[in-house]
Protein backbone atom coordinates (compact mmCIF):
# COMPACT_ATOMS: atom_id res chain seq x y z
CA UNK A 1 0.00 0.00 0.00
CA UNK A 2 1.48 3.92 -0.59
CA UNK A 3 2.65 5.07 2.14
CA UNK A 4 1.71 8.99 0.92
CA UNK A 5 -1.93 7.67 0.35
CA UNK A 6 -1.62 6.41 4.09
CA UNK A 7 -0.39 8.83 5.43
CA UNK A 8 -3.00 11.35 3.95
CA UNK A 9 -6.17 9.15 5.15
CA UNK A 10 -4.41 9.04 8.64
CA UNK A 11 -4.13 12.86 8.92
CA UNK A 12 -7.58 13.75 7.64
CA UNK A 13 -9.12 11.32 10.52
CA UNK A 14 -6.85 13.01 12.77
CA UNK A 15 -8.03 16.47 11.43
CA UNK A 16 -11.23 15.18 11.19
CA UNK A 17 -11.35 14.13 14.71
CA UNK A 18 -9.09 17.37 15.44
CA UNK A 19 -12.19 19.49 14.42
CA UNK A 20 -14.66 17.55 16.08
CA UNK A 21 -12.80 18.09 19.44
CA UNK A 22 -12.78 22.04 18.87
CA UNK A 23 -16.60 21.92 17.99
CA UNK A 24 -17.36 20.25 21.50
CA UNK A 25 -14.60 21.90 23.32
CA UNK A 26 -17.40 24.53 25.27
CA UNK A 27 -19.85 21.90 26.40
CA UNK A 28 -17.07 19.80 27.73
CA UNK A 29 -15.67 21.47 30.15
CA UNK A 30 -13.14 23.90 28.08
CA UNK A 31 -13.07 27.51 28.92
CA UNK A 32 -13.98 29.31 25.84
CA UNK A 33 -11.64 32.33 26.01
CA UNK A 34 -8.64 29.86 26.86
CA UNK A 35 -9.79 28.07 23.50
CA UNK A 36 -10.03 31.16 21.74
CA UNK A 37 -6.74 32.73 22.94
CA UNK A 38 -5.30 28.93 21.52
CA UNK A 39 -6.91 29.06 18.15
CA UNK A 40 -5.67 33.25 17.92
CA UNK A 41 -2.06 32.09 18.54
CA UNK A 42 -2.32 28.67 16.69
CA UNK A 43 -3.12 31.48 13.72
CA UNK A 44 -0.02 33.24 14.25
CA UNK A 45 2.51 29.92 14.39
CA UNK A 46 0.28 28.98 11.63
CA UNK A 47 1.34 32.56 9.45
CA UNK A 48 5.21 32.04 10.64
CA UNK A 49 5.24 28.56 9.63
CA UNK A 50 4.26 29.21 6.43
CA UNK A 51 7.29 31.49 6.44
CA UNK A 52 9.91 29.88 8.48
CA UNK A 53 8.58 26.45 7.83
CA UNK A 54 8.11 26.21 3.95
CA UNK A 55 9.92 29.10 3.12
CA UNK A 56 13.10 29.00 4.98
CA UNK A 57 12.99 32.41 6.15
CA UNK A 58 13.26 33.57 9.84
CA UNK A 59 11.91 36.60 11.12
CA UNK A 60 12.25 37.46 14.15
CA UNK A 61 10.20 39.90 14.79
CA UNK A 62 6.70 38.36 13.98
CA UNK A 63 5.31 39.92 16.94
CA UNK A 64 5.19 43.60 15.62
CA UNK A 65 2.24 42.45 12.85
CA UNK A 66 0.66 40.56 15.70
CA UNK A 67 0.75 43.49 17.60
CA UNK A 68 0.01 46.49 14.94
CA UNK A 69 -3.23 44.48 13.89
CA UNK A 70 -4.37 44.22 17.27
CA UNK A 71 -3.76 48.09 18.18
CA UNK A 72 -5.53 48.63 14.53
CA UNK A 73 -8.31 46.65 15.53
CA UNK A 74 -8.74 48.06 19.43
CA UNK A 75 -9.17 51.47 18.19
CA UNK A 76 -11.21 51.30 15.37
CA UNK A 77 -13.53 49.23 17.03
CA UNK A 78 -13.79 51.02 20.30
CA UNK A 79 -12.93 54.70 18.97
CA UNK A 80 -13.63 54.86 15.93
CA UNK A 81 -17.48 52.88 15.83
CA UNK A 82 -16.11 50.05 13.22
CA UNK A 83 -17.64 46.73 12.69
CA UNK A 84 -15.82 43.71 14.48
CA UNK A 85 -15.63 42.48 10.96
CA UNK A 86 -14.33 46.12 9.11
CA UNK A 87 -11.92 46.05 12.22
CA UNK A 88 -10.67 42.83 11.80
CA UNK A 89 -10.48 43.21 8.24
CA UNK A 90 -8.46 46.93 8.88
CA UNK A 91 -5.87 45.27 11.00
CA UNK A 92 -5.50 42.53 8.70
CA UNK A 93 -4.40 44.69 5.83
CA UNK A 94 -3.17 47.36 8.17
CA UNK A 95 -0.17 44.30 9.36
CA UNK A 96 0.07 43.17 5.93
CA UNK A 97 1.36 46.63 4.44
CA UNK A 98 3.26 46.76 7.32
CA UNK A 99 5.05 43.30 6.49
CA UNK A 100 5.32 44.77 2.83
CA UNK A 101 7.37 47.88 4.03
CA UNK A 102 9.70 45.50 6.20
CA UNK A 103 9.93 42.62 3.63
CA UNK A 104 10.92 44.70 0.97
CA UNK A 105 13.86 45.98 3.15
CA UNK A 106 14.62 42.57 4.59
CA UNK A 107 14.29 40.53 1.48
CA UNK A 108 17.15 41.54 0.28
CA UNK A 109 19.26 39.44 2.61
CA UNK A 110 19.59 35.90 3.72
CA UNK A 111 20.22 34.20 7.06
CA UNK A 112 21.07 35.80 9.96
CA UNK A 113 20.62 39.00 8.34
CA UNK A 114 17.21 39.07 7.16
CA UNK A 115 16.63 37.50 10.58
CA UNK A 116 18.30 40.67 12.31
CA UNK A 117 16.72 43.17 9.99
CA UNK A 118 13.22 41.85 10.86
CA UNK A 119 14.03 42.10 14.72
CA UNK A 120 15.38 45.42 14.19
CA UNK A 121 12.23 46.49 12.49
CA UNK A 122 9.53 44.83 14.89
CA UNK A 123 11.34 46.56 17.98
CA UNK A 124 11.20 50.29 15.88
CA UNK A 125 7.26 49.46 15.15
CA UNK A 126 7.14 48.41 19.22
CA UNK A 127 8.43 51.77 20.15
CA UNK A 128 5.95 53.38 17.93
CA UNK A 129 3.04 51.42 20.17
CA UNK A 130 4.91 52.60 22.89
CA UNK A 131 4.73 55.91 22.29
CA UNK A 132 1.98 57.06 20.06
CA UNK A 133 -1.01 58.64 21.76
CA UNK A 134 -4.08 56.25 20.65
CA UNK A 135 -2.24 53.21 22.01
CA UNK A 136 -2.67 54.12 25.17
CA UNK A 137 1.48 53.55 26.53
CA UNK A 138 1.83 51.30 28.96
CA UNK A 139 -1.45 50.88 29.99
CA UNK A 140 -2.47 49.56 26.70
CA UNK A 141 -5.29 49.79 24.56
CA UNK A 142 -8.25 48.78 26.97
CA UNK A 143 -12.53 48.33 26.94
CA UNK A 144 -12.29 47.10 23.04
CA UNK A 145 -15.93 46.14 22.46
CA UNK A 146 -16.82 42.88 20.85
CA UNK A 147 -19.82 44.22 19.05
CA UNK A 148 -22.46 42.54 16.41
CA UNK A 149 -20.67 40.24 13.84
CA UNK A 150 -22.53 41.66 10.59
CA UNK A 151 -25.06 43.41 12.54
CA UNK A 152 -26.86 40.21 13.31
CA UNK A 153 -24.31 38.38 15.54
CA UNK A 154 -23.81 39.25 19.39
CA UNK A 155 -20.21 38.47 20.04
CA UNK A 156 -20.29 39.60 23.58
CA UNK A 157 -21.77 35.92 23.89
CA UNK A 158 -18.53 33.19 24.37
CA UNK A 159 -19.90 30.97 22.48
CA UNK A 160 -20.70 32.56 19.30
CA UNK A 161 -17.68 34.22 19.37
CA UNK A 162 -15.88 30.99 20.04
CA UNK A 163 -17.14 29.59 17.16
CA UNK A 164 -16.31 32.46 14.68
CA UNK A 165 -12.88 32.13 16.32
CA UNK A 166 -12.97 28.40 14.86
CA UNK A 167 -14.32 29.24 11.78
CA UNK A 168 -11.49 31.52 11.07
CA UNK A 169 -9.10 29.38 12.24
CA UNK A 170 -10.70 26.40 10.17
CA UNK A 171 -10.32 28.97 7.15
CA UNK A 172 -6.75 29.93 7.27
CA UNK A 173 -5.41 26.68 8.31
CA UNK A 174 -7.23 24.94 5.11
CA UNK A 175 -6.09 28.10 3.36
CA UNK A 176 -2.57 27.49 4.16
CA UNK A 177 -2.55 24.05 2.97
CA UNK A 178 -4.21 25.29 -0.23
CA UNK A 179 -1.45 27.63 -0.31
CA UNK A 180 1.55 25.31 0.18
CA UNK A 181 0.15 22.31 -2.49
CA UNK A 182 -0.44 24.66 -5.19
CA UNK A 183 2.06 25.75 -7.57
CA UNK A 184 3.22 28.68 -6.00
CA UNK A 185 4.09 26.43 -2.60
CA UNK A 186 6.20 24.16 -4.61
CA UNK A 187 8.36 27.34 -6.12
CA UNK A 188 8.75 28.38 -1.93
CA UNK A 189 9.70 24.73 -0.99
CA UNK A 190 12.12 25.18 -4.02
CA UNK A 191 13.65 28.63 -2.75
CA UNK A 192 13.80 26.91 0.42
CA UNK A 193 16.05 23.86 -0.37
CA UNK A 194 18.07 25.45 -3.23
CA UNK A 195 17.20 29.24 -3.70
CA UNK A 196 20.61 29.12 -6.17
CA UNK A 197 18.90 26.33 -8.29
CA UNK A 198 15.49 27.91 -8.18
CA UNK A 199 17.22 31.47 -9.47
CA UNK A 200 18.96 29.24 -12.21
CA UNK A 201 15.41 27.78 -13.44
CA UNK A 202 14.16 31.84 -14.21
CA UNK A 203 12.02 32.36 -10.70
CA UNK A 204 12.66 35.67 -9.74
CA UNK A 205 13.08 34.68 -5.89
CA UNK A 206 12.47 37.99 -4.22
CA UNK A 207 9.35 38.30 -5.39
CA UNK A 208 8.28 34.67 -4.08
CA UNK A 209 9.72 35.23 -1.03
CA UNK A 210 8.47 38.73 -0.72
CA UNK A 211 4.24 37.72 -1.59
CA UNK A 212 4.97 34.68 1.54
CA UNK A 213 6.25 37.35 3.89
CA UNK A 214 3.20 39.59 3.18
CA UNK A 215 0.83 36.93 3.69
CA UNK A 216 2.34 35.62 6.81
CA UNK A 217 1.95 39.19 8.29
CA UNK A 218 -1.38 39.55 7.16
CA UNK A 219 -2.21 35.99 8.77
CA UNK A 220 -0.14 36.97 11.61
CA UNK A 221 -2.08 40.58 12.01
CA UNK A 222 -5.99 38.47 11.55
CA UNK A 223 -4.52 36.36 14.94
CA UNK A 224 -3.88 39.77 16.67
CA UNK A 225 -7.26 41.23 15.62
CA UNK A 226 -9.13 38.61 16.45
CA UNK A 227 -7.21 38.23 19.78
CA UNK A 228 -8.15 42.05 20.72
CA UNK A 229 -11.43 41.33 20.52
CA UNK A 230 -11.70 37.82 21.90
CA UNK A 231 -9.73 39.55 25.37
CA UNK A 232 -11.10 43.42 24.94
CA UNK A 233 -7.55 44.90 24.81
CA UNK A 234 -4.37 45.62 23.33
CA UNK A 235 -0.74 45.33 25.10
CA UNK A 236 2.45 46.25 24.09
CA UNK A 237 3.12 42.42 25.06
CA UNK A 238 1.49 41.51 21.66
CA UNK A 239 4.47 43.71 20.03
CA UNK A 240 7.31 42.51 22.22
CA UNK A 241 10.27 40.58 21.06
CA UNK A 242 9.64 38.01 23.49
CA UNK A 243 6.09 36.93 22.07
CA UNK A 244 8.17 36.58 18.36
CA UNK A 245 10.66 34.21 20.11
CA UNK A 246 7.46 32.45 22.06
CA UNK A 247 6.18 31.74 18.37
CA UNK A 248 9.53 30.19 17.30
CA UNK A 249 9.26 27.80 19.81
CA UNK A 250 5.41 26.74 18.81
CA UNK A 251 6.53 26.08 15.61
CA UNK A 252 9.73 24.18 16.48
CA UNK A 253 7.42 22.60 19.14
CA UNK A 254 4.80 21.33 17.16
CA UNK A 255 7.11 20.49 13.62
CA UNK A 256 8.24 23.38 11.55
CA UNK A 257 7.29 22.20 8.03
CA UNK A 258 4.33 20.74 8.74
CA UNK A 259 0.21 21.58 8.76
CA UNK A 260 -1.07 20.77 12.16
CA UNK A 261 2.73 21.06 13.87
CA UNK A 262 2.13 24.74 14.75
CA UNK A 263 -1.16 24.07 16.12
CA UNK A 264 0.13 21.58 18.64
CA UNK A 265 2.55 23.70 19.49
CA UNK A 266 0.31 26.82 19.84
CA UNK A 267 -2.00 25.01 22.64
CA UNK A 268 1.08 23.53 24.34
CA UNK A 269 2.37 26.64 25.19
CA UNK A 270 -0.42 28.49 25.75
CA UNK A 271 -1.74 25.24 27.68
CA UNK A 272 1.34 25.49 30.21
CA UNK A 273 1.60 28.96 30.45
CA UNK A 274 -2.26 29.16 31.69
CA UNK A 275 -2.74 26.05 33.33
CA UNK A 276 0.86 26.17 35.34
CA UNK A 277 1.12 30.03 36.01
CA UNK A 278 -1.10 30.15 39.08
CA UNK A 279 1.28 27.05 39.82
CA UNK A 280 4.96 27.62 39.32
CA UNK A 281 4.63 31.90 38.88
CA UNK A 282 7.43 32.76 36.91
CA UNK A 283 9.31 29.29 36.71
CA UNK A 284 6.81 28.71 33.87
CA UNK A 285 9.40 30.18 31.74
CA UNK A 286 12.11 28.32 32.43
CA UNK A 287 9.72 24.33 32.17
CA UNK A 288 8.90 25.85 28.73
CA UNK A 289 12.75 26.96 27.90
CA UNK A 290 13.92 23.04 29.13
CA UNK A 291 10.80 21.45 26.95
CA UNK A 292 12.77 23.70 24.20
CA UNK A 293 15.96 22.01 24.84
CA UNK A 294 14.77 18.83 25.05
CA UNK A 295 12.80 19.43 22.21
CA UNK A 296 15.76 20.07 20.05
CA UNK A 297 18.12 17.63 21.69
CA UNK A 298 15.80 14.82 21.36
CA UNK A 299 12.80 15.55 19.21
CA UNK A 300 14.48 18.18 16.23
CA UNK A 301 11.41 17.66 13.88
CA UNK A 302 8.92 18.39 16.82
CA UNK A 303 5.85 16.30 17.96
CA UNK A 304 4.26 15.86 14.73
CA UNK A 305 6.96 15.55 12.55
CA UNK A 306 8.53 12.78 14.80
CA UNK A 307 5.40 11.09 14.75
CA UNK A 308 5.48 11.33 10.93
CA UNK A 309 8.89 10.18 10.83
CA UNK A 310 8.30 7.28 12.87
CA UNK A 311 5.65 6.34 10.79
CA UNK A 312 7.62 6.29 7.93
CA UNK A 313 9.71 4.17 9.41
CA UNK A 314 7.55 1.91 10.89
CA UNK A 315 5.94 1.55 7.08
CA UNK A 316 9.73 0.77 6.00
CA UNK A 317 9.93 -2.22 8.25
CA UNK A 318 6.64 -3.60 7.14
Amino acid sequence: MDFNATLGRRARWAWGAGLALLLAAPFVGLYPVFMMKALCYAIFACAFNLLLGYTGLLSFGHAAYLGAAAYFTGWLVRSAGFSPELGVLAGTLGAGFIGLIVGAIAIRRQGIYFAMITLAMAQMVYFVWLQAPFTGGEDGLQGVPRGKLFGLIPLANDIAMYYVVLAVFVAVFLAIIRIVHSPYGQVLKAIRENEPRAISLGYEVDRYKLLAFVLSTMLAGLAGSLKTLVLGFATLSDAHWSLSGEVVLMALLGGMGTFAGPVVGAFTIIGLQNFLADQVGSWINVIIGGIFVVCVVGFRSGFVGELIAWQKKRHKTE
